[in-house]
């Protein structure tokens, strides 16, 4: 099986841009500050999860830094993020200053189904973060190793749950199985639940419902240095400076390495005057210390992919999450 060449660190973040904003780029932005005076941001899944912290994130960067007046918050659950998709497409019109967030699932549920649209009916703004997965169970169970969770599996596959936030057959199940393929399992024999983000993955985790959560790293690390969670691993190929404690898939001899990009789309009414100032809103961020704050805090990567080169990955990303969800047997 071929390396997950579209996730990873090398080639995925390499691209990314370090952005040096000067004073008097700031004050050329100044005079343009108040379109983006109340920026409104969807989140397509529920609170506490990966889109929910990354909109909240941009938003506090924002208004932190001085680049927006305020920014506001909607959590628009439902159909795997369908819903959200098909507000910011039927309500266009009444959309000018708002923005969607999204990931790969954006990807990955166009090609299983789960709702008719992609990407290419919104309008891309820019991609500005990525985030590792990571593997966590309870601080009390018995599993050490995410090694010891994949002979479990192969053992017993009943004797092991995963739960995501993600839909069957979404990205957190997909990078749960490719991890256990790697480490010598059958992905099919993984056993997962979904739930409606993060937040409450993490909830059915400590209750018992399931052993093993996948997820982004952000999402576990502060219970994770709390002590109510071990993240056994995190899919790179070396451990990262956010987690320097948790052991990397690489490191244990699994060759899984998976990052996700996060971003941003707009409506497809929206000018393509207006989405090339969002995008450079969002590039003059990457440039703020609240920025490195809010990234830092989450664990994750610098990544600044604009309009047409995010849309120009987001193609490529298709085409290769297609060939890996057919190897893994999630598509036919």
């Amino acid at each position: 099986m071929k390396k997950l060449t579209m996730f990873s660190r090398r080639g995925f973040l390499a691209a990314a841009t370090a952005v040096a904003v000067s004073t008097a780029a700031f004050g050329a932005f100044d005079a343009k500050a108040q379109e983006f005076n109340d920026i409104h941001f969807i989140v397509p899944g529920g609170a506490g999860g990966g889109w929910d912290s990354t909109a909240r994130g941009t938003g506090e960067a924002l208004t932190k830094a001085g680049l927006v007046g305020t920014a506001s918050y909607e959590n628009l659950s439902g159909g795997g993020g369908g819903k959200a998709i098909a507000y910011m497409i039927e309500a266009a019109d009444r959309l000018d200053n708002t923005l969607m967030v999204n990931s790969t699932p954006i990807i990955v549920r166009s090609l299983t189904g789960v709702f008719p649209q992609s990407f290419r009916d919104l309008t891309p703004i820019a991609g500005v973060v990525a985030e590792y997965a990571a593997f966590g169970v309870p601080a009390d169970s018995p599993y050490k190793s995410f090694t010891d969770v994949v002979e479990a599996i192969k053992a017993d596959p009943n004797s092991v749950k995963f739960g995501g936030g993600s839909v069957r057959g979404g990205m957190d199940h997909i990078v749960a199985a490719y991890a256990v393929q790697k480490g010598g399992g059958d992905a099919k024999q993984v056993k997962y639940i979904p739930y409606d983000a993060g937040g409450k993955a993490i909830a059915g985790l400590l209750s018992g419902e399931t052993e093993v959560i996948s997820t982004g790293l952000g999402e576990l690390l502060e219970l994770h240095k709390a002590g109510q969670i071990r993240i056994l691993a995190v899919t790179s190929t070396d451990r990262i400076e956010a987690a320097p404690d948790v052991p990397s898939l690489g490191e244990l001899g699994i060759d899984a390495e998976f990052v996700n990009w996060r971003g941003y789309f707009g409506s497809p009414a929206l000018s393509a005057e207006k989405a090339d100032a969002y995008a450079k809103l969002l590039k003059d961020l990457q440039a703020t210390e609240e920025w490195e704050t809010v990234r830092k805090r989450n664990g994750w990567e610098k990544f600044y992919k604009p309009r047409a080169e995010f849309s120009s990955f987001m193609e490529n990303q298709e085409k290769m999450v297609g060939d890996l969800m057919r190897e893994l047997g999630f598509l036919k």
